[in-house]
């Protein structure tokens, strides 16, 4: 039976802080490594189709198996996840079945393996080895199918974490954006005692002539801005932020409104 140590290791494995899919399997390796009798190392790769997407192990020699199974196309991994049951290969020594297989493991001590696989959104596969032939008790193998299935939850929680944080992302893109180009317009608007909608068009006409993206026209409005306000803050004295007779608006303003304006007839020009 499970122990409690070993239920909550594998229950904290489903947490997000464990950041990456990379990181948490390799946690699972090592927990069944050290969890199931007779194993002495583990091995997990991720399948989405027929690609192979992430693996991990709890030690570096059993990741040199997957790609001899892959290179020959067969082996205890390619027959458990073709047939979604566990493959066993009580005896590397006296291994007919995969011998390619079988000549790595022994190169490497390995006398016996289990593979599990469990399919959800993607195909989990955990790849048991023993040190002695038959070292993995069947009666473990419960054990091992729970941890598979841990597996299969892990990645598919941190595929969903990823998602979300890559929309949470793109929203604070999004209004990140929309904060540059409202600040823009309000200056526009300013200088040229234009509408909301009028200064939004000049923006839109300078990013189609000149192939830059709107954010960067506003930006630009809202730089010289800041440029003009900078200069005339450092002039200081008298007649500082004075407005020229009759403008009805000040020099920062003038300078935002001119860039929109250089940066049209720049286009203009053959």
């Amino acid at each position: 039976m499970p122990s409690s140590d070993f239920a909550d290791r594998a229950a904290a494995l489903l947490s997000l802080a464990a950041a990456t899919e990379e990181r948490s399997l390799s946690q699972l390796t090592a927990l069944a490594a050290s969890q199931i009798a007779g194993c002495a190392a583990a091995s997990v790769t991720v399948w989405r189709g027929a690609e192979l997407t992430g693996q991990a192990a709890s030690h570096p020699e059993p990741s040199q198996l997957v790609p001899v199974q892959l290179a020959s196309g067969r082996g205890p991994l390619i027959d458990s996840i073709a047939g979604a049951a566990p493959a066993s290969c009580p005896d590397t020594l006296t291994e007919t079945r995969w011998p390619e297989f079988a000549a790595a493991a022994l190169k490497l001590g390995v006398r016996s393996c289990v593979v599990l696989s469990y399919r959800g959104d993607a195909t989990v596969a955990l790849s048991l080895f023993g040190l002695r032939p038959r070292a993995l008790d069947p009666e473990q193998l419960q054990l091992a199918e729970l941890l598979v299935a841990y597996g299969s939850a892990l990645v598919g929680a941190v595929a969903d974490y990823g998602d979300s944080r890559r929309i949470a992302d793109q929203l604070r893109d999004a209004a990140n954006a929309r904060a540059v180009v409202d600040q823009a317009k309000g200056i526009l608007m300013h200088a040229l005692g234009c509408s909301a909608d009028e200064a939004l068009e000049r923006m839109r006409e300078v990013s189609q002539r000149s192939h830059i993206r709107a954010t960067e026209v506003a930006q630009r409005v809202i730089d010289a801005h800041s440029g003009e306000t900078g200069s005339r803050s450092r002039r200081g004295g008298r007649g500082a932020g004075r407005h020229p007779p009759g403008s009805g608006r000040g020099r920062a303003g003038l300078g935002a409104a001119e860039l929109v304006k250089r940066e049209k007839a720049d286009d203009a020009r053959p």
